[in-house]
């Protein structure tokens, strides 16, 4: 019987490519986000190219109420989710805390940690009512680590890092898995969001060396939910080869 995948933030990015794998592995999906048309042509797309089915949830995951509309609006053949994976996240600016816009903060706070827990909070019961399921959070190394200017965005990722800990300690009477992938430099459309549509700026992170790409990343969650039962995978940070740590890494220009 085929599981039954959620994944929040899925228009593009990791969440996009971590759907489309999943969907060529035998898995169905429940897509979320706030850009209907994209989410929609993505169900097209998996539906026309593999055996998934696929349900789309449009919604802000930053508000609490649409989130538990969304859930509560599930058909019977959906409502089941085996697996919810917490991809949805940004980072907004990246500024010395003294000179940072106080939106950025709040659109970070709200997406990484709240959006997380709301979604978090309304699908985990459903996974202990039926005795079993799996969470995985897309964190970062900036969860790990700090770096110059990274504040506010590293505070979230940081409290991505322990919440996946805490609920592993929460769920483990439940028989839920708690998992979470730390990736470094990825090349999505994380850095065009973080310097608000400056594309050169964006551009300006990856020159120079080879990043990860989502495809990385999303192969790294198939290996996760792929596990025997009684394995649990914790936690793995991924870097391209060209980054040792949050602020160390080399480029050939």
């Amino acid at each position: 019987m085929k599981k039954t995948v959620l994944i929040s933030g899925a228009t593009a990015g990791i969440g996009k490519a971590t759907a489309f794998l999943l969907a060529q592995n035998n898995y169905n999906l429940i897509i979320t986000g706030r850009r209907k048309e994209r989410l929609l042509e993505i169900k097209n797309t998996i539906e026309s190219d593999t055996n998934a089915n696929v349900e789309v949830l449009n919604f802000d995951i930053r508000n609490n109420s649409e989130v538990c509309k969304a859930i509560d609006s599930l058909p019977e053949n959906f409502k089941k989710i085996d697996i919810l994976v917490n991809n949805a996240g940004l980072a907004s600016g990246l500024d010395p805390i003294n000179e940072a816009q106080i939106d950025d903060w709040e659109k970070m706070i709200d997406t990484n940690i709240k959006g997380l827990l709301y979604l978090t909070r309304k699908v985990a019961p459903l996974m202990v009512d039926q005795k079993s399921g799996h969470i995985i959070n897309i964190g970062s190394i900036a969860g790990k680590e700090v770096y110059p200017n990274g504040n506010v965005y590293c505070a979230t990722k940081h409290a991505v890092d322990a919440l996946t800990k805490a609920m592993r300690i929460d769920l483990l009477p439940k028989g839920i898995k708690v998992s979470q992938v730390a990736p470094g430099l990825v090349d999505t459309e994380f850095s065009e969001v973080r310097f608000h549509g400056d594309k050169a700026r964006a551009e300006n992170v990856y020159k120079g060396l080879v990043p990860l790409h989502a495809e990385d990343i999303a192969d790294v969650v198939l290996y996760i939910v792929s596990r025997p039962s009684h394995v649990c995978i914790n936690d793995i940070v991924v870097t391209p080869l060209a980054q040792a740590s949050a602020y160390n890494v080399i480029k050939n220009s």
